[in-house]
């Protein structure tokens, strides 16, 4: 028995004729009747009954069928996955935090691959235990998590402990962004207390390793501003800044053209100690592919671009 053998079963099967599945494989009715009587004499089992109506399948025919049509379906998918001639499809995940330079990266980087290839991209903006969580599950290859610099003792003892390998990606001092008709934008030293009595776009959901969440959220969103919109995706963000002018958002450096496109201003607050990173994590042993480092290579680019203007 052969795959040629299973191929001539399952051709019959669907045609219910010797002649009509003969023309269809391009062989004389004689052969493949001789071929398919050597196949049943092998398996000491009959497949089809010869009857005056024409051709029947027998119980145990049916069975064989049934196993002949799932050996073909794999084989094709094996010759489909392996060919020369099939295109290799390349596989890109990444969690990140809701960084609007991080997802200005990502449409660069969707604009330099090439059309005419085969790719799976999965690119999911969320906090920082899912990202850890997921990255650590096996369920995306990379993440970027967002921290301040006087954490990184807790993240780096946590990613020792995980097995977590990670590099720093970006290190900046959070931006005010704000409407370019808010009044904060005359003011010549912009400092936290001016921002008192403005509206807080900010997400709700920071996390440090082994510290209370309460600790962290009080460091994180402090007492000072009395009034806050809690927001959970980023383009939420822009609507809000673009049509309420009296609200503000702390966030990591703009590149230009979003804040030309939401009628926005980066503002730099005075005397502000509080410094961030934006860190890469992976399971230790992971290698980049090529599709990881051309998304690194976008997002590097960008961040210089941002850069510039701190």
């Amino acid at each position: 028995m052969n795959l040629i053998h299973l191929k001539y079963v399952v051709e019959i099967d669907k045609t219910r004729s010797i002649s009509k599945a003969a023309e269809n494989l391009y062989m004389g009715q004689p052969n493949l009747s001789r071929s398919i009587k050597e196949l049943e004499q092998s398996l000491q089992i009959t497949i089809f009954k010869r009857t005056p109506r024409g051709i029947e399948v027998t119980p145990e025919g049916e069975e064989f069928i049934e196993y002949a049509k799932k050996i073909l379906k794999e084989v094709e998918a094996v010759e489909k996955k392996y060919t020369l001639r099939e295109k290799p499809t390349e596989k890109f995940s990444i969690l990140v935090p809701r960084a609007s330079y991080i997802g200005y990266s990502f449409v660069e980087f969707m604009r330099g691959i090439d059309p005419n290839s085969f790719f799976e991209v999965t690119y999911k903006e969320t906090n920082c235990l899912k990202a850890i969580t997921k990255v650590l599950q096996g369920e995306y290859k990379l993440g970027i998590i967002r921290y301040r610099s006087s954490f990184q003792d807790q993240f780096k003892k946590f990613f020792i402990e995980k097995n977590l390998g990670y590099e720093i990606i970006y290190e900046f001092q959070h931006r005010v962004v704000v409407h370019k008709n808010s009044p904060l934008c005359n003011i010549k030293e912009l400092k936290e207390s001016d921002l008192e009595n403005y509206i807080e776009i900010c997400y709700p959901d920071p996390y440090v390793p082994n510290l209370p969440f309460a600790d962290v959220k009080k460091l994180e969103l402090p007492d000072n501003i009395h009034r806050r919109i809690y927001i959970y995706e980023r383009a939420s963000q822009f609507d809000l800044l673009e049509n309420l002018e009296n609200t503000f958002i702390l966030v990591s450096p703009m590149p230009k053209e979003i804040l030309r496109q939401y009628n926005l201003i980066e503002l730099k607050l005075a005397n502000s100690s509080s410094d961030y990173r934006d860190v890469l994590i992976f399971k230790k042993g992971y290698n980049l592919t090529s599709i990881d480092k051309k998304f690194l290579t976008c997002l590097c680019d960008v961040k210089r671009e941002v850069s510039k203007n701190e």
